[in-house]
């Protein structure tokens, strides 16, 4: 007797990695069942930015459904999305930058959607994304995907444990140019769409109007120091700024500047050298572990700390029963930036786990 066919809900955004993504597992015989998340904003009047998630994104995925012959769907998020956009806007008024795509990841795509897929007894949820699932030593890991460029581990690193065995990341083992030519080859109407590089509920891609929009209080104006504390000119409010940033201070120095510290207290923003910025030490809280047991005692990792950083060695050292950690860094990084994310890696492959970068540490 055949067994049943294991049922899908396949994230389709309207591009081509998911697109591919659907295709590939419905070829290999899954009964799958296109999703798309409707959770971007309307691009206002005057606007000429597209956001992701769009009218014509919902289209795209649709034909591409139609085309494989597979069922599609359209779910109404904005309401779970209107949560990510307060954590948003808040990170920048705590004088933190935020990462609302790990945010959407660990609640959306693989929180909520798992909810509703489980409740339809609906096996996995699959997108597009570059990452890998993995069986090792009888455990369901997160690993990075076989192409470095792309890699999307550090954004995942966020889904609960218990969820990671019901993911399907198809794309694991491609590299970009393989998908776009897997997408000539399957005939895909949206082979030769560009990517989607901004946030999808900004449809202007301008964050600090919807800030300011949403938290007019933040709009204050402060002063713009040195590390000595010598003023060095005014800013309209340090959310538009954050660590590590070169360009649009509008102020001169005879070396570059960089923004290496916002002090939230005196509504500061503080510029130093290169050297400066570069730190050895930092603290991460609300820490996600990703292997069972959690590690108990200091241990060897790569360090992630952005989403396009390399990695660095380093030992990680767990307090509070795991649910913070120090980092100790091999050589100094730069721009640790409170609001982002460290993910720790053994071997730079597999996810140990990760959390939210608090700050640098004495």
């Amino acid at each position: 007797m055949v067994g049943k066919r294991k049922r899908v809900f396949v994230a389709m955004s309207g591009g081509v990695d998911s697109s591919v993504a659907a295709c590939l597992l419905k070829e290999a015989g899954y009964d799958c069942s296109g999703i798309f998340m409707c959770f971007g904003q309307p691009v206002k009047k005057g606007q000429n930015h597209r956001a992701c998630c769009s009218p014509e994104d919902a289209r795209d995925a649709k034909e591409v459904a139609q085309c494989l012959g597979i069922k599609f769907a359209v779910l109404n998020f904005q309401q779970d999305i209107a949560k990510i956009i307060d954590y948003f806007v808040n990170e920048y008024k705590q004088g933190r930058t935020p990462n609302p795509c790990i945010t959407c990841n660990s609640m959306l795509k693989f929180g909520r959607l798992i909810e509703y897929a489980s409740a339809l007894e609906v096996d996995c949820v699959a997108t597009g994304h570059y990452a890998q699932i993995r069986n090792v030593n009888g455990q369901t890991r997160l690993a990075r995907g076989k192409d470095k460029s792309k890699d999307q581990s550090y954004a995942l690193f966020n889904i609960s444990r218990k969820n990671l065995g019901h993911v399907m990341l198809p794309l694991g083992k491609y590299t970009k140019p393989q998908v776009r030519e897997l997408a000539v080859k399957m005939n895909l109407p949206v082979q030769d769409k560009a990517e989607s590089q901004e946030i999808c509920f900004i449809g202007d891609n301008d964050y600090g109007r919807l800030v300011a929009e949403k938290l007019p209080e933040v709009c204050k104006p402060g002063d713009v120091v040195d590390s000595q504390g010598r003023k060095l000119g005014k800013h309209t409010g340090i959310y538009q700024y954050t660590i590590g940033q070169r360009r649009g201070l509008g102020i001169a120095g005879g070396e570059p500047i960089y923004v290496i510290r916002l002090d939230r207290a005196t509504n500061t923003v503080v510029l130093g050298t290169k050297a400066e910025l570069m730190q050895r030490r930092l603290t991460a809280d609300r820490i996600n572990w990703l292997i069972d047991p959690a590690p108990a005692k200091l241990f060897r990792s790569v360090i992630q700390i952005r989403y396009n950083h390399r990695g660095a060695g380093g030992m990680v050292t767990p307090l509070d029963n795991g649910t913070r950690v120090v980092v100790d860094f091999d050589e100094p990084v730069n721009a640790i930036t409170p609001g982002q994310a460290a993910v720790f890696y053994d071997d730079d492959q597999n996810v140990i786990g990760g959390g939210w970068i608090e700050g640098v540490a004495d």
